[in-house]
């Protein structure tokens, strides 16, 4: 009887339960800024979010292949978009909810630029193009900067643009073509040797779009519009990025 008892409340409260946690794959860049905005939902709406960060070319591979996330943050607009051709997001949820800049970093040279173009510097670290919006933003600007013969034989790929930045960080890449967002002296062991801009003009805009998965749950819709509200949006810019009109 007792057991009976048990399995008709688990019957009862497992979906409620259920619904109240949703699976968001987080885009390697935004990890940091993706658990503070999943901290600030969960404390408003009692909701649990669970993240998964990995690059964003990853994570479309995961989601064509059945992976249960309810929602993506990933790094570019392409992604996204495909993903709403193949049925696997719902048609109008997608939206770009961040806008990334990338910098040149070195953490052993104080002229990060000349060593980028000096044959002789170093390695050159860069997220993978393949699978990460800023590895393949940082491939653009190699070519648009006329740096590919400076860079050839020298570049090594990260997964992601965080791992690329690490490469840099501990000294195996001279410099690294990383994400402003990660270059936070909070997030970094030591203070950057350099760091400098890299021309918007060559690279393209790094939309950062959010789409609604088609488990189509209202928790994850939920989420997808506080990411619209002012406080996500502040959480966001602090985290060095800049947000949409």
């Amino acid at each position: 009887m007792r057991g009976r008892v048990f399995l008709i409340l688990l019957l009862l409260c497992g979906p409620a339960a259920a619904e109240q946690s949703i699976l968001v794959a987080v885009s390697g860049n935004f990890s940091v800024a993706g658990a503070r905005l999943a901290e600030h939902f969960q404390q408003q709406t009692g909701i649990s979010v669970r993240t998964s960060n990995a690059s964003s070319g990853r994570f479309y591979e995961q989601i064509v292949n059945g992976a249960p996330f309810d929602v993506f943050l990933a790094a570019n607009a392409d992604y996204p978009a495909r993903l709403e051709d193949k049925g696997l997001a719902v048609a109008g949820t997608r939206f770009t909810y961040a806008t990334g800049s990338l910098v040149i970093y070195s953490s052993t040279v104080a002229d990060c630029y000349r060593a980028l173009t000096d044959k002789e510097a170093g390695f050159v670290a860069v997220g993978n193009p393949g699978t990460s919006p800023y590895g393949d933003a940082a491939s653009t600007f190699i070519e648009r900067g006329g740096l590919r013969e400076a860079v050839s034989g020298r570049l090594v790929y990260g997964e992601n643009i965080l791992q690329a930045l690490q490469y840099a960080v501990s000294g195996n890449a001279v410099v690294a073509i990383a994400a402003k967002s990660h270059v936070n002296p909070r997030d970094l062991p030591s203070e950057p040797t350099c760091v400098v801009d890299v021309p918007r003009g060559q690279y393209d805009p790094i939309l950062q779009q959010a789409v609604l998965l088609t488990s189509n749950r209202d928790a994850a819709r939920r989420f997808l519009e506080f990411l619209k509200t002012e406080e996500a949006r502040e959480i966001i810019r602090q985290e060095g990025y800049e947000v949409p009109e």
